[in-house]
């Protein structure tokens, strides 16, 4: 008995220390997040509605699954890491779609990161409390 592979594609998105795994598949539109379902991960609707943003710009919510493997950072970082790894997987299915998300600032992975504690100094940029005397 041959084993049916499913056609998949995969994007990774980063923001700061999270990382996210996104394969997407044609199917029905569920969204699982680390085994859960997306509303039961990201409990606020309006990380729900980043990380779906991309699909739902390019009316595509209901037709691609989305198996999403996060980790690191925080539940805010998490959701934009994966509305980046989205992104990616949608212009792997169908290229014409990187200029519409391009636009939207979609596919631009943001650089910051927190910065390193110096010696001598409270932490990156604060200084101990100063004493004349």
């Amino acid at each position: 008995m041959a084993k049916k592979l499913l056609e998949e594609n995969i994007g990774v998105g980063r923001r700061k220390t999270a990382v996210a795994s996104v394969r997407l598949r044609k199917g029905s539109g569920k969204i699982r997040v680390n085994g859960k379902e997306c509303k039961d991960y990201f409990k606020a609707s309006y990380m729900q509605d980043t990380l779906k943003a991309p699909l739902i710009k390019m009316s595509v919510d209901s037709e691609y699954d989305a198996v999403i493997r996060v980790k690191g950072g925080g539940l805010e970082a998490q959701a934009v890491a994966t509305r980046l790894g989205i992104a990616r997987a949608l212009v792997e299915w169908n290229e014409d779609f990187r200029k519409v998300l391009k636009d939207l600032n979609y596919l631009t992975r943001d650089p910051r990161k927190k910065e390193r504690k110096k010696y001598g100094l409270a932490g990156a940029r604060k200084r101990f409390q100063f004493s004349k005397r």
